[in-house]
């Protein structure tokens, strides 16, 4: 398995290319922004997309999920419950294509050797999930370095966010973990550095 992170967009969100290095399958993590700049590296490394994951649907994770649909051909997934609701600070909201497969906790979509793991994370959206492959989470904007997404949107949850984080936490052994923004860290560091963390495991 090959990461490659792209930050991409003007909040610098982290686009990840995840890829099995004998085929050269993929997926694309969070798609963010600047579709030429993600086509381009998979035009370069001679990738071939065969899905697109969200981690959860605001705006700066999904905006260049058109282009790379057209241009790839690959299948959407996302939680539905992140589908047409208003999840940002006003009343926008982001519209499943035609043709999106949603996914929920537990569920698994692979693409050659590499088999992500859906695991339902709300708090910072209804439909945010946490994607396990191998020995990485992509956290989206559930927990970051020292921190976790915010939940003082329409429709975040402070409540959910805790549980969220706890059952992070509390999953065996360690993990590297690639936020939604920001640099990379591990889930052993985080379990013992982060207040939230901390917080969502007291109760």
């Amino acid at each position: 398995m090959h990461i490659k992170t792209l930050t991409v967009g003007p909040i610098e969100t982290n686009c990840y290319v995840v890829s099995d290095e004998e085929t050269r399958e993929c997926a694309v993590i969070d798609p963010g922004d600047e579709s030429g700049t993600i086509l381009n590296y998979l035009e370069s490394n001679n990738l071939k997309c065969r899905c697109i994951l969200l981690t959860h649907a605001h705006f700066d994770h999904v905006g260049a999920v058109p282009e790379l649909m057209e241009e790839t051909g690959a299948a959407l997934y996302m939680s539905e419950k992140d589908n047409g609701v208003p999840i940002g600070s006003g009343s926008e909201c982001f519209r499943a294509p035609e043709g999106t497969k949603f996914y929920k906790d537990g569920d698994t979509v692979s693409v050659s050797s590499l088999s992500f793991r859906v695991l339902a994370t709300p708090g910072h959206t209804p439909g945010c999930v946490c994607l396990i492959c191998g020995d990485a989470i992509f956290s989206g904007d559930t927990l970051f370095r020292d921190s976790c997404g915010r939940t003082d949107f329409v429709s975040s949850s402070t409540d959910d966010m805790l549980v969220s984080l706890r059952r992070i936490a509390e999953l065996p052994g360690d993990y590297e973990v690639f936020p939604g923004h920001m640099s990379a860290t591990t889930l052993e560091r985080e379990r013992r550095m982060n207040y939230f963390i901390h917080a969502a495991l007291r109760g």
